[in-house]
């Protein structure tokens, strides 16, 4: 009974670790078609940092991540081309008012160190890289400054 549960408790642990994506580098030219496509049309006057792949729960995912006027820009692809969503870092003052008031609530006096607009299918979110009193947190809401639900 003792060694089914350690198994058991192995076999959750493995699990969960599994289910959280891990990235790898790939190269352009490792790319399958479509992606290479549709990455080279959302990164039309930007530095390119790089490639990556991912399988969360399993499904793959491909990451450009890049630089946009001094700005990080990260847009995730599927197999087929498809645009799953793209993060972009935005200037304070692009943030909608009852966004911003929001994070400035949620950052209960911490500085707020940058906002990124997530744009997918299903919605449109602002994530606040908050620092206070030395330890980093995040703060994610919508447009109308209501809480948006956090991203695994």
């Amino acid at each position: 009974m003792k060694n089914a549960l350690i198994v058991a408790i192995g076999a959750a642990t493995a699990l969960s670790i599994n289910s959280h994506a891990e990235a790898k580098r790939v190269n352009f030219g490792d790319l399958p078609p479509a992606v290479k496509e549709t990455a080279q049309r959302e990164s039309l006057g930007a530095t390119v940092k790089g490639y990556s792949k991912e399988v969360e729960n399993g499904r793959v995912e491909y990451e450009v991540e890049m630089m946009l006027n001094g700005m990080s820009k990260d847009v995730s692809i599927d197999p087929s081309g498809k645009v799953i969503e793209v993060e972009q870092q935005v200037s304070l003052d692009a943030v909608p008012a009852a966004a911003m008031a929001a994070i400035q609530k949620g950052a209960e006096g911490g500085s707020i160190r940058m906002v990124e607009e997530v744009k997918s299918d299903s919605e449109t979110a602002y994530e606040a890289q908050i620092l206070n009193h030395g330890k980093h947190r995040e703060v994610r809401v919508h447009a109308d400054g209501t809480r948006a639900p956090e991203q695994n």
